[in-house]
């Protein structure tokens, strides 16, 4: 499977792909909204993992884009695409589901509590 994750914190990528990995996830990391963008259009992804709070461009605008993208070149389905974030409070989990991401996850998280939401989309055999 194929992930693509969107962090700008590079502890955070480390861990969170380190702990992929171990479930045999292949995970591309990247710190900037126009990566992710950027590599959305060249390269197949079966989920995508979006902090929020980014240099640039935030999660919330970056799923704008990709969801755009994805209309536009019919797309279908889409890319779940689920926000990991420190902010807990309900409004952002709204904020989240209004800006087209599919789960929410808030930091910090456990490998169990991320596997666990991945499996949502994607239950292991």
């Amino acid at each position: 499977m194929e992930i693509l994750l969107v962090e700008d914190n590079l502890l955070n990528q480390k861990v969170v792909t380190f702990n992929l990995r171990k479930y045999n996830y292949h995970v591309t990391a990247v710190m900037y909204g126009r990566e992710a963008i950027k590599l959305i259009k060249e390269k197949k992804f079966d989920l995508i993992l979006m902090d929020i709070m980014l240099p640039e461009m935030d999660g919330f605008e970056i799923t704008k884009a990709i969801r755009k993208y994805e209309k536009e070149e019919r797309i279908n389905p889409q890319i779940p695409i689920i926000a990991l974030t420190a902010n807990a409070l309900d409004n952002d989990r709204d904020k989240c589901y209004n800006a087209g991401m599919n789960e929410y996850l808030s930091k910090p998280f456990t490998s169990d509590e991320l596997i666990g939401v991945i499996d949502k989309f994607f239950p292991r055999q």
